[in-house]
This record gives structure tokens, sequence and C-alpha cells, in this order.
């Protein structure tokens, strides 16, 4: 066995690694032999000392271990990162080929063995997104390598932005921050706002400012699956944000599209991404309070739309709040079944890991008993691939996503 400082767990901890789930959780740990500080890599025991995996420890976190390897063999130097990093890169040339892998997810946390690491790639910028100490005080090695390989297979990258001003951090015991990180081989690039071509639609995206990382990605395909079905429809977009589900619609030859966001500055470039794509004419962003407005209109007994889009924030984010988030989805299923016309579609989803697909299921059977309408399956899907979901952890799930006929 090597020399990393071991920590013993308990037979519940054991039977979690033995799934292969990567979190070890300080009430599993019942022994420790050696010191170490945060962000280190420890090795991983049973009670009778069967090594188990080695993983960066941080005592900030109530995920006190997340285990990166099973093999005691690993040497974790810059040849192990670099492996690591093509082994995700060749999965999204495949999954994502052609033009998707210019505006992909590169690395996806756990999914990818890069615990609480999140790396997007818009065009010729990377954005990352640090969760874990870990990995933070390993990014001097594994960030230039990830320049390094995409380089090596002919991509253009200017440089890293990290986007790191998320709350998290603060429970690993790291600071929140965001800029460019720096690069020996590469000059800072002079501006944080970059295209991208997703589906055949132009977008900028602004990766100081834009929520999350700049734009959402795992929708890329759901996109599309709108987009099919929307030829001749008067589309609502409800959560539209900077409008993508409406772009879609619009340039598959929608009737009309009316896109909709409690946020301004949302609804401003949902429009300026309209007049880029030539799409104005048949697509127009609204400011408004999507339950506020859903309720008019079936105050209204409107029969404006036959395509409702249906695409919120995560209502919950944690299984305390659960309750009250189905609450909120069903409120906004059961208004838009009963706008629509017999024959009409419905897309809605949530991106909650914790509003299970079971809740998120019978929540809709519920609506649609309440708005007496029937639904006729069109298609289920989910986030696109890569945002890969692992089996054996199920936190790497969380985006549902259904399309309705209702009759």
């Amino acid at each position: 066995m090597r020399s990393y400082t071991k920590l013993y767990i308990t037979p519940k901890g054991e039977k979690a690694a033995k799934k292969g789930h990567p979190w070890v959780f300080a009430d599993e740990i019942t022994n420790i032999e050696g010191t170490y500080a945060n962000g280190d890599l420890v090795d991983v025991l049973t009670a009778k000392g069967r090594y188990i995996g080695t993983g960066f420890v941080n005592d900030n976190s109530k995920i006190r271990v997340r285990l990166i390897s099973t093999n005691a063999n690993d040497k974790f130097d810059e040849a192990f990162w670099e492996r690591r990093i093509r082994y995700a890169f060749d999965y999204r040339k495949t999954v994502m080929p052609g033009a998707d892998f210019k505006c992909c997810r590169l690395i996806f946390g756990e999914a990818d063995q890069f615990p609480g690491l999140t790396v997007d790639r818009f065009n010729d910028l990377l954005v990352t997104q640090t969760l874990s100490l870990g990995i933070e005080v390993r990014k001097d090695v594994i960030f230039p390598l990830l320049v390094k390989v995409l380089q090596e297979m002919g991509e253009d990258i200017k440089g890293i932005y990290e986007r790191n001003d998320v709350k998290i951090r603060l429970l690993e015991g790291m600071e929140e921050n965001k800029g460019f990180y720096k690069l020996d081989f590469l000059s800072e690039p002079s501006n944080t706002v970059t295209s991208i071509v997703e589906n055949d639609i132009i977008y900028d995206v602004d990766v100081e400012n834009g929520q999350k990382t700049g734009f959402f990605l795992d929708q890329k395909y759901n996109r599309q699956a709108v987009a099919r079905i929307a030829k001749g429809k008067n589309v609502l977009d409800c959560f539209t944000h900077t409008g993508s589900f409406a772009l879609n619609a619009a340039k598959a030859g929608a009737a009309s599209v009316t896109a909709i966001d409690i946020s301004a500055e949302a609804v401003r470039m949902a429009n300026l991404n309209a007049e880029k794509n030539q799409v104005a004419d048949i697509m127009k962003a609204e400011q408004a309070n999507v339950f506020d407005l859903l309720t008019e209109l079936c105050d209204n007994k409107s029969r404006k739309y036959d395509f409702i889009i249906l695409d919120p924030p995560a209502f919950t984010k944690s299984r305390a709040t659960v309750h009250n988030a189905t609450q909120g989805y069903k409120e906004i299923n059961m208004k838009a079944m009963k706008l629509l016309p017999r024959g009409g579609y419905l897309a809605t989803c949530s991106c909650s890991h914790f509003m299970k697909d079971e809740y998120f299921v019978q929540m809709l059977i519920d609506a649609a008993k309440d708005a007496g309408v029937a639904l006729r399956q069109v298609e289920v899907r989910q986030q696109s691939p890569d945002h890969p979901v692992l089996w054996n952890v199920p936190e790497t799930f969380y985006l549902k996503f259904y399309i309705f006929q209702v009759i």
C-alpha cells in the first residue's frame, strides 16, 4: 500500500463504494491513520483494511472524500490527468460530432471522474467551474492540459474563463471568484463574449455575465425535438431565458412564437438573438411572470397557442423543498394543459435532480387529471450525452424532458 493517509469507513460507506458511488460522507469514517491537509489525496479502506479507492479529502465538506480512482497502482501525476482529459474529450468527439463538439460540456464532474469540475466549451473559450478543493489545488496541472489536448486535436482555444461565483464553493472552504485563468502560452482574450452555433442557430455567449457558465448546453437535442414538431404552430415558450427553444421553433417554421421571461435582460437578449437569426418577424420575447401570465390566459379562456414549452429553472435544490416544488410544477403544467386545444402539444421539463422522475411523472398525471385532459406521449428525453448519466451515481441524472399531445 502507498504512503497516503488511510481513512477507514463503516459497512454502510463500504456498501455504497462497492456499488460505485464516489462519495464518502463524514459520518461514514471510523478511523484515520496519518495526517492530511484539506485537498490532499487519501486512501479509503474497509473496516478490515481492504483498499476501496483514493480521493480528495476535505474536512469542510459533508462529502469528506471524493473518490477519483479504485486502482491502487495509479500515480496521480500529470500523465494521469492527461489520460483522463483525453478519455473525456474522445467521448465528446464521438457523441457530439462535427460542429456540436465546438459547443458542448467537455467535463461533467463525477460523470468524468473529475469530482466538482465542470468544463464547458463555447467555440474558442473554455469556461470552468471548480466546486471541489481537490480540483482547485490541482488546477495548475489540469487547466493547461485542457487547452493542450484540444489544440493537439486541431481545435482553436483562446482562453479559459473561471466562473467560480457560486456559493457552494464556500461549503468547501473556498472563496468565490471569476476571471480569466492565466496561461503562459496564451495571451488573455480581450473579450468575454464569443459566438456559438447550435442547431444552425447563432448565439452570442457572455461567459462572464451569462447564467451558470454562460449558456445552457444540456437541452441541445431537446431543442431539435421541439423544432421537429413546431412547423405551422403558434408557440408559447415559457421561461425562455435568451430564447433558445423559441429560436429553434421559429427557425423550424412556426407560424408565431411568443417567448416569456421575467428577466428584462433575458428578454433583450432573446429579441437580439431573433434579429441575429432573422426570425424577428415570427418570434417576439416579452417580459412577464409565467405563473401570472398562464393564470391570465386561463381566466380569459385563451386558445391562442397550440404548442406550449415549459422550461423552468430548478424549483427545488434540496429534498426538503420537493413538495413545494411539485406544487409549482403542477400549477404551470395544469394551466398549460388547459390552454391547449385538443391536438395541441406540450413540451415540459424539470432540471432538478431532487425532482425525481417518478415524482415528475406523478405530477404530470395529477395535472392532466385536474385539467380534464389525456396525454399522448410523443417523446421522453433527458440531458444531452455531453452531460452523461452514470447509473452508479444517481446525482448525474437531473434533466427530465417530455413531449405530449393533449387529447
